[in-house]
């Protein structure tokens, strides 16, 4: 991987790149099968990611028709880095076992260990015999969207394939990793005025931002929709912010600080809410809800914008769900993505069925919606969240940052890059974008 680390940073051409070996083995950050019920009879909250995952070699699997070999030169923590980490809400070495049946090229899958990770940038090492988009020597984005496009439920919406998985999470050889196998259509184009860590950590958030508002798949948000979005310099809240502001929507931003009240600030959000000065209770113990609490958050809303939430970006889950569904406006519309507080919802159906409102379901995103909120970084005009950079074998104190909430936006994993800030291949354009947007979420690691 030196010779190959080393070509990269000296600018090395495509045929000089695919002249260079594929090592047998690789270092990764990976769980194992043989831990998978460390956990057991141990609080969510006190489980630590640092003791269960672990960075060391691994062997590089043979390369199917479809896929390419990516050298990653940075990656970044997810939360279903952490999910892996805690084998919560499952072990996800059973959905690598069903993985496995599928076909001889999906046994590879089924390994007493996992490389995990989520999201890549990098750069094309070998293309598999079927690959005629993408060439050695390519600088890449990788997005997690792993399918098998033979499934008819493949097509027109990839996310509703029977056989859609995310890459790294029910996958293996994630990009948490020196080196990654991934399928030619999770490939995008770098973006070539972003470093390879600021690269990294866009794919998997923006593109589910991306969905969730943007796309007719999602709620199909449009010009002065007043939107509710929680965690808002969270990894996907920080998008969605983004995505309101340059779409003519009205944010209504949900944090937990001050300083993070003046990210937001300094985004240009004007209507923010600081839960923590609020003192929100939506739950008066673990089985009784407070609905004066959530009819409180909607006074403070309309004491802000005047008006009921068009749409309500939710992601907690099981803490802010029931307010969620009570404060969007009459026919208006509640999407959800994931549930990071708690997977068991529950609301009040009253303020659902009675307001005529809408409750999607999202899930990451396909290919064309990766490939366009893609486009919008590159375009400079969606920004990375990037907020600390670690190294690969800083993996597990990474993951237990974002597991105790202790971060803000994303956290990038540097893999094969030896440092921070290199990769950059249009420094002109970058000038033009600004340090202020690409780093408002930056502070020393």
């Amino acid at each position: 991987m030196e010779k190959i680390r080393d070509a990269i940073l000296s600018g090395a051409d495509g045929a000089t790149i695919a002249a260079l070996g594929i090592p047998d083995n690789y270092r990764a950050a990976h769980i194992l099968a043989s831990e998978a019920t460390m956990w057991e009879g141990v609080a969510s909250e006190n489980k630590d990611p640092r003791k269960s995952l672990h960075v060391g070699d691994v062997a590089t699997p043979e390369l199917a028709p479809d896929e390419v070999y990516v050298a990653v030169m940075a990656s970044s923590i997810n939360f279903n880095t952490v999910w892996s980490s805690i084998f919560e809400p499952v072990s996800t070495f059973g959905p690598m076992k069903r993985l496995s049946r599928e076909s001889d090229w999906a046994k590879r899958h089924d390994q007493p260990y996992q490389v995990i990770g989520s999201d890549a940038s990098g750069v094309v090492l070998k293309v598999g015999s079927a690959v005629r988009m993408w060439k050695p020597g390519d600088h890449v984005t990788v997005h997690c969207n792993h399918l098998d496009d033979q499934d008819n439920t493949a097509h027109n919406d990839s996310m509703m394939a029977a056989n859609q998985r995310i890459w790294g999470y029910e996958t293996n050889f994630g990009g948490l990793a020196d080196l990654s196998i991934v399928k030619a259509n999770q490939l995008m184009p770098k973006p070539a005025h972003l470093s390879w860590e600021e690269a990294a950590v866009n794919a998997l958030c923006n593109s589910t931002s991306y969905r969730m508002l943007v796309s007719r798949n999602g709620a199909a948000m449009k010009q002065g929709d007043v939107v509710l979005i929680w965690g808002a310099t969270g990894g996907i809240g920080a998008y969605a912010t983004q995505y309101v502001l340059n779409g003519g929507g009205i944010p209504v931003c949900v944090v937990s600080s001050d300083e993070k009240a003046q990210i937001l600030r300094d985004m240009g959000v004007q209507h923010i809410i600081n839960r923590k000065t609020a003192g929100y209770q939506f739950w008066k113990d673990e089985h009784t809800h407070d609905e004066s609490e959530w009819r409180r958050l909607g006074g403070d809303i309309r004491d802000l914008v005047g008006e009921d939430p068009d749409i309500v970006f939710e992601h907690p889950g099981r803490s802010t769900f029931a307010a969620s569904i009570y404060v969007a406006k009459r026919g208006g519309t509640i999407v959800t993505c994931a549930a990071t507080s708690g997977f068991m919802m529950e609301f009040d159906n009253r303020h659902f069925w009675m307001r005529l409102k809408n409750l999607v379901g999202s899930h990451f995103a396909n290919y064309q919606e990766a490939w366009q909120a893609n486009r919008l970084i590159a375009k400079g005009m969606i920004h990375p969240v990037l907020s600390q950079t670690f190294a690969l074998n800083e993996v597990g104190e990474a993951a237990f940052q974002v597991h105790n909430n202790m971060h803000e936006g994303k956290l990038g994993v540097l893999c094969l890059s030896p440092e921070a800030g290199l990769g950059v291949t249009d420094p002109e354009f970058r000038a033009k974008v600004g340090e202020a947007n690409i780093n408002r979420f930056r502070r020393a690691s």
